[in-house]
């Protein structure tokens, strides 16, 4: 089973939807290919955002402080119910751009989900700025990328236009919103579903590719 997953490094559903696929293979015990794809939920954002998550919910939406406030708490509070730490109060906000072309760089070494792992537990659980290029060399050397290599590639503009393909088939597929689980270049699954949901959803494709008698 092969399954695409486009997501973006900045969206706290896609980490918990991440979470919710890996529970789902595990108890159905199916191995399956996973590449994980770009798609920057702001591709205009600056570089850095020198606001706290709870301001730009506060201005993008029109919540007041403690709505904006409340959001967050629920968003941590489902997080948690997926067995992860958010501290969103830490979260530096800015472009996931060059974090998806070092994304692309370990997909293409054979790291892509241990890329994704790292990209999403670096920005939602540790606060680190993954627009930093010098984070995001350190983030690669530490999933197992020569530090060397990383840095080349963020210094060009290598994995870019893979970046901007990844971005181009969600439009066209008419992708909205991430994550969007797409299974076999056949099915999709759009949002983070629940664990018993995606086990529900891969077992029956699962047992629609075994060959019959």
């Amino acid at each position: 089973m092969r399954i695409d997953v486009w997501s973006d490094v900045a969206c706290p559903w896609c980490y918990v939807g991440k979470r919710n696929l890996d529970a789902a293979l595990s108890e159905l015990g199916l191995e399956a290919e996973i590449h994980w794809r770009a798609f920057e939920l702001d591709p205009n954002a600056p570089a850095t955002i020198d606001r706290s998550m709870a301001e730009v919910l506060s201005a993008k939406y029109g919540m007041s402080a403690d709505e904006a406030k409340a959001a967050s708490a629920q968003m941590t509070e489902a997080a948690a119910e997926a067995g992860l730490e958010y501290h969103l109060d830490r979260v530096q906000m800015g472009r996931s751009f060059d974090a998806h072309r070092l994304a692309k760089l370990a997909d293409a070494r054979g790291l892509g989900p241990e890329a994704s792992e790292r990209l999403f537990a670096a920005y939602f659980t540790e606060g680190e700025e993954i627009s930093d290029i010098e984070t995001l060399v350190r983030l690669g050397g530490e999933i197992g990328l020569p530090e060397d290599e990383v840095r080349e590639a963020l210094g060009s503009n290598a994995f870019a236009a893979e970046v901007r393909q990844d971005e181009a088939a969600a439009q066209d597929a008419g992708f909205t919103g991430v994550p969007t689980f797409v299974i076999d270049g056949r099915f999709a699954i759009p949002g983070a579903q629940p664990t018993d949901v995606m086990v529900r959803l891969l077992g029956r494709l699962a047992e629609e590719d075994v060959p019959g008698p």
